[in-house]
């Protein structure tokens, strides 16, 4: 079976764009941060305290985050070859065949993306190295390294994520037909423990990092990315929750589209919950940074700052902001794949009478419900970052900051989702329904 996974990628590329784009990304970014640890061996000892909390504040952010974009990705991936695995298992593969298959081909993408994510890695480890140059917190003597650790973290942590997120994709995949279909009480411990620890950052941040300045922001910040892994963990019932309540709106207003929409939601929710992941993710990340960097910056007006108030300052946006441009391609990345898996149920609706009008009005209200659902969770799980930063930071749970930044964070989601999912769906429906069949 590992002569037909590496077959299925040589013929079919297309099917593993969106894996392989997740994996390239996430080891770039991991190869990034971690040759600051191959760096820190030829600084001194302040520059290689910078150079290492860097990376390992860094680092283990994007790890938790790439981990579950591959995760989510890969399982999409698998979730579109349904019928290929259907017409596999009754020509005879057993389970444990198509399982091992199923691994072959996330090893395989996971070791091509690593592989060319070597440059890019490199030049993101001299970008950060030189923003720490740039602020003094390294001499301008230390050369940039790529050594042993970069190279290990990048392939290690992406091929065995990937391999986990294969394995796990595919027990749910090759199971026999009529078997009973995962419960979902998995994946809700998941979001519980993940939401526990946002909430346990949280009220660390508000009670023992009470006064103590800027130091605060390390467990803030932790506490709404725990946050919004665990909300999007709930994206099914988020969806659900959004559609029984603008269901009957979007059936007024859509008619015939709305209509399509709402019945489309109900019978994929478990599909579409995995376009609603990434609008979370991205605005609770984007608006909890936003504002907590807003309320540090007005909280320190004025005042004596330690010396190592910049480092975290800096840590602060160079993080956030490539783990937020991480996750904003990741948004558009699983949304065009799973917009484009549709191209035969769209065929098969426009045989049934629908025209391309309505189908792509659909799936615009669809990315409605989608784009709800994803900025409900994700400014609930910014306030975890917001409230309690606040509280320790500037003594009121509330920032007094404006909504201009929240409002620029939901129209960058709305459009990234508009654009990904109507623009797809204008290309799928392209062509003869008939030929969409065939294909």
């Amino acid at each position: 079976m590992i002569a037909v996974a590496l077959r299925n990628l040589r013929h079919r590329p297309g099917g593993f764009v969106a894996t392989f784009l997740s994996s390239f990304l996430g080891a770039a970014l991991l190869m990034g941060f971690a040759s600051l640890i191959d760096t820190a061996a030829g600084a001194d000892a302040a520059g290689r305290e910078s150079l290492t909390t860097t990376a390992s504040v860094g680092g283990g952010w994007c790890l938790v985050i790439v981990a579950f974009a591959v995760t989510s990705t890969l399982s999409l991936a698998v979730r579109r070859r349904a019928d290929q695995v259907a017409l596999l298992r009754r020509i005879g593969a057993t389970g444990p065949q198509l399982r091992r298959m199923i691994v072959g081909e996330a090893a395989a993408v996971a070791l091509l993306a690593s592989a060319l994510a070597v440059p890019a890695g490199l030049l993101l480890g001299r970008v950060l190295l030189g923003l720490l140059q740039d602020t003094g917190q390294v001499a301008e003597s230390v050369a940039s390294t790529f050594g042993p650790v970069a190279v290990a973290t990048g392939f290690g942590v992406t091929l065995a994520g990937s391999v986990v997120a294969g394995f796990a994709a595919a027990r749910r995949t090759s199971a026999p037909p009529g078997a009973t279909p995962p419960r979902p009480l998995l994946r809700r411990l998941g979001a519980g423990v993940f939401l526990l620890a946002g909430a346990s950052c949280a009220a660390l941040t508000a009670t023992v990092m009470d006064g103590k300045g800027i130091d605060a922001m390390q467990t803030a910040g932790q506490a709404g990315i725990w946050a919004a892994i665990g909300l999007a963990l709930l994206a099914p019932e988020l969806l659900r929750l959004v559609t029984a309540v603008l269901g009957g709106p979007l059936r007024l207003l859509g008619r015939v589209a709305g209509e399509l929409a709402v019945l489309g939601v109900h019978s994929r929710t478990r599909q579409l919950a995995g376009a609603v992941m990434p609008v979370l993710m991205f605005t609770g990340i984007a608006t909890g940074t936003v504002y907590m960097q807003a309320v540090e910056d007005r909280a320190s007006a004025g005042q004596v700052r330690p010396d190592y108030a910049q480092d975290v300052q800096t840590l602060n946006y160079v993080v956030v902001g490539m783990v937020t441009l991480f996750v904003a391609v990741m948004l558009v990345n699983t949304l065009i794949a799973a917009t484009s898996a549709r191209r035969r149920e769209f065929a098969q609706q426009r045989l049934a009478g629908a025209t391309r009008g309505q189908l792509i009005a659909m799936v615009g209200l669809e990315g409605v419900l989608v784009t709800v659902a994803g900025v409900i969770g994700g400014s609930v799980a910014s306030l975890f970052t917001i409230l309690p930063f606040g509280s320790a930071r500037a003594g009121r749970l509330w920032p007094e900051e404006t909504l201009s930044a929240y409002t620029m964070v939901v129209l960058i989601a709305v459009a990234l989702t508009a654009a990904a999912m109507i623009g797809t769906a204008r290309r799928t429906t392209r062509g003869p329904a008939v030929a969409a069949i065939r294909a």
